[in-house]
């Protein structure tokens, strides 16, 4: 059985860092000249991913290649290039190269990750999830999206398969696609109308003002997920998710919610809120106590009510049922499937089953 312990070190944690690069895309030249491809990892709506190898080095990376049939498909790669080139953090995916062929094809050389998604990861049979070992999880996330926060960066489409495990055995994760990441400035209006409807913000789906807190109400929704194997507002159709995302209706009534902590439902609480402005940020997300893994002192906190409670370590350690949260992970297993297939049609691919 695999438990996760905050107190040992992984194996990730002992390794060199990734170094920061100074990454420009390199035009009109064949990715192929200085690594070699080898096997495919996945393909998706927006191209296919190898691992490769840097010919130089022998370093072993990931090759995303994006499909430019459009001028704007170039303009979106390159914006992405960009937002890489800014986050450098251990908790998020680095970016190594850049490649523009001339043609219709970019290609981004990434960091290789190879623990899989946290959500794959946590549902086998042999990993023990307890409500400890999702708040070490939640607060890495968090972590990696104060940075982003730090850097003027809104990542607009946190979700659980945009959370990838290092390695196989180890406790650390990173935050990958930055294809819908933009550049935010307070003083500017912005409003977007992209994301996944389980865990898109109301302001999103209302086409209203975005902001940092944007990205707090999708940590929110993936922490309940993580906790309760259940999507608070998720409904029959698209339509109706969204909908339930506008009302910002969800309760903690569930059996699955018998066994967490008071903290933790106060941590999702305070993020699952209707006014962006209202949510905790990132840094206040850190210094929730919920948050606050490994402290030699019992956490106290005040909730909504002004009622103090204390933290409960029996439900720290009790074994989650993760019954539900396999069936959410197949379910979304399956809408991937379905989305990628669709991809390759309209790309035209010939495709036999």
């Amino acid at each position: 059985m695999i438990y996760i312990d905050e107190t040992e070190p992984d194996e990730d944690e002992v390794e060199t860092s990734f170094e920061a690069r100074n990454i420009s895309v390199k035009q009109n030249k064949d990715v192929k000249e200085e690594y070699s491809l080898l096997q495919e990892l996945g393909r998706g709506k927006f191209g296919t991913v190898y691992k490769c190898k840097e010919k130089v080095t022998g370093r072993v990376l990931a090759a995303k290649f994006i499909t430019t049939n459009r001028a704007d498909d170039r303009k979106d790669v390159e914006r992405e290039v960009e937002i890489m080139r800014i986050l450098q953090h251990p908790r998020l995916l680095q970016l190594y190269d850049a490649y523009d062929d001339g043609k219709k094809q970019m290609c981004l050389v990434l960091e290789l990750i190879e623990g899989g998604e946290l959500f794959e990861r946590v549902i086998d049979d042999d990993f023990v999830l307890t409500e400890k070992a999702c708040s070490i999880f939640m607060r890495q996330i968090c972590e990696g999206v104060e940075y982003m926060h730090s850097q003027n960066i809104l990542h607009l489409d946190m979700k659980p398969e945009n959370v990838l495990c290092v390695t196989k055995t180890g406790n650390r994760i990173k935050l990958i696609d930055f294809g819908f990441a933009r550049k935010y400035e307070p003083n500017k209006k912005m409003q977007v109308l992209f994301g996944t409807p389980e865990f898109v913000a109301p302001e999103v789906v209302n086409f209203e003002r975005i902001s940092y807190g944007t990205d707090m109400w999708s940590v929110g929704v993936i922490c309940y997920v993580l906790l309760s194997g259940l999507s608070p507002f998720m409904g029959d159709s698209d339509l109706e998710t969204m909908a339930n995302v506008t009302k910002a209706d969800y309760d903690f009534e569930d059996e699955s919610f018998e066994q967490i902590s008071d903290e933790a439902k106060n941590f999702i609480s305070k993020l699952l809120l209707k006014e962006r402005t209202d949510r905790m940020t990132a840094s206040d997300c850190l210094k929730h106590p919920w948050l606050r893994v490994g402290s030699m002192t019992p956490s106290i906190y005040t909730n909504m009510n002004k009622r103090p409670f204390q933290k409960d370590k029996k439900k720290d350690e009790t074994h989650l049922d993760k019954t539900k949260l396999k069936r959410f992970v197949i379910r979304r297993r399956w809408q991937k499937a379905v989305n990628a297939f669709l991809a390759l049609k309209r790309m035209g691919a010939v495709i036999s089953l």
